[in-house]
């Protein structure tokens, strides 16, 4: 079983990222995010995991579901329609356009 700081730690190494650029792209601060790895008693909220999640690509459930040691492919795929979601209308049609290719 991972903690939430282990799964944190991983997903923003994978992903490249130091403590200051994830804390600048999530707009948490450095020093929050390094207790949220290195210490198990935090319990940081839901939109504080949400900001972390949507720099990181994956789902919020992700970081609070305790028998997942890895992102799976649904944890991605939540991430990826949540910041469809956010998209404006212009953006939204370029990006169904493109899925259509797909096809």
């Amino acid at each position: 079983m991972a903690s939430l700081g282990e799964k944190l730690r991983d997903l923003r190494k994978k992903k490249g990222l130091t403590l200051d650029k994830l804390a600048i792209q999530s707009g948490l601060s450095k020093s929050y995010i390094w207790e949220l790895e290195n210490r198990d008693s935090q319990k940081p909220s839901a939109e504080k995991l949400t900001a972390l999640a949507d720099v990181l690509g994956v789902a919020m459930s992700y970081f609070i579901e305790d028998d997942v040691r890895a992102p799976q492919e649904r944890h991605v795929d939540e991430a990826f329609f949540r910041n469809y979601q956010k998209l404006d209308d212009t953006s939204k049609e370029q990006l169904r356009k493109i899925l259509e290719t797909f096809k």
